[in-house]
């Protein structure tokens, strides 16, 4: 392991006991900072109300340290929205945030317009699909950045069980992005779930990074964060155990093509012979193959956008 990674991961990786509530509170309130959670989601209904619930009980009502819960919804066909505004979010559709710029599918793609719709200094992302889901993951990963004027992004790590065996979950992590972070950006190396979908970050620093549009995103956000500002301005809290609905073996497949894109582009900025994906599946005949298309879209920073800056001035 590199002597930096070492030496970051002794002062840049903390648990969440390390900073009780209190002394996080009492930090925001001396910094002035605000703080917004952002739950994208799409056909969440069995999840998302319960995230949100616990989230505005424990972090709104009884803890001020969140000002604003918004769910972006990015096309459910089921009551997301329904449950989200019932437990006291702010619900808004991907479909209605810069309408300028006509939506494309994708993770990244939501959590990109998101600031368009959030005002916190702090922007905190939690996936919608957690289960048996602890404020813990929000106040442990908001805390370093209201302590420590030195961090500007910081991610959840956490086991993983998949079934009933710990730590087998996080497969795309394990069999693409931790060897693509160890050959090409070893400094990161030692992220625990670099493509987790908890982190948090500064606004002014989500508003200068490009984000890809898809599965792609907390990659590039990772990388290009990394390059901006630098190892030390990154960290990672331990968050316990996190559980959530895990995909099949071919949708994986499509995530990791498009994180495969978007180290690709990072490495060399080049062009994908052919930005398409085939797998197979049984049919009557037999083997049948599916084309999907891999994610090659980014979107620039939101710093770049006409209607973000007259956002931020109003």
């Amino acid at each position: 392991m590199l002597e930096e990674v070492e030496r970051w991961l002794s002062t840049r990786s903390w648990s969440v006991t390390e900073r009780p509530l209190h002394q996080i509170l009492a930090a925001k309130r001396a910094s002035g900072s605000t703080v917004s959670v952002v739950l994208p989601a799409l056909n969440e209904e069995e999840t998302v109300g319960d995230i949100v619930t616990a989230i505005r009980r424990d972090l709104v009502l009884r803890v001020p340290l969140v000002d604003e819960i918004v769910v972006v919804d990015s096309g459910s066909t089921d009551r997301t929205s329904e449950v989200a505004a019932a437990a006291g979010a702010k619900v808004v559709h991907r479909d209605a945030i810069l309408p300028r710029i006509p939506a494309v599918p994708g993770k990244g793609e939501v959590l990109w317009r998101s600031l368009l719709v959030t005002r916190g200094d702090i922007v905190c992302f939690v996936d919608a699909d957690l289960r048996e889901f602890s404020s813990d993951f929000v106040s442990g990963i908001v805390g370093p950045l209201l302590t420590d004027p030195g961090v500007d992004l910081v991610k959840a790590m956490y086991d993983r069980p998949l079934g009933g065996a710990a730590g087998q979950g996080g497969r795309v992590t394990e069999l693409m992005a931790r060897p693509l972070l160890n050959m090409h950006w070893p400094q990161l190396a030692g992220f625990v779930q670099p493509l987790g979908g908890e982190y948090a970050a500064r606004r002014s620093l989500l508003e200068r990074l490009p984000f890809p549009v898809g599965y792609g995103v907390e990659l590039g956000i990772l990388v290009d964060a990394l390059h901006l500002v630098g190892l030390d301005a990154l960290a990672q809290v331990d968050v316990g155990v996190r559980k959530h609905r895990h995909q099949d073996g071919q949708a994986l497949g499509r995530m990791a093509a498009s994180i495969y894109r978007t180290a690709q582009l990072r490495l060399a900025r080049g062009h994908l012979i052919r930005p398409a994906l085939i797998q197979f599946e049984r049919g009557d005949g037999g083997f049948e193959p599916r084309t999907y298309r891999v994610d090659t879209e980014e979107r620039p920073p939101m710093a770049e956008i006409e209607e973000y800056v007259e956002h931020k001035a109003a």
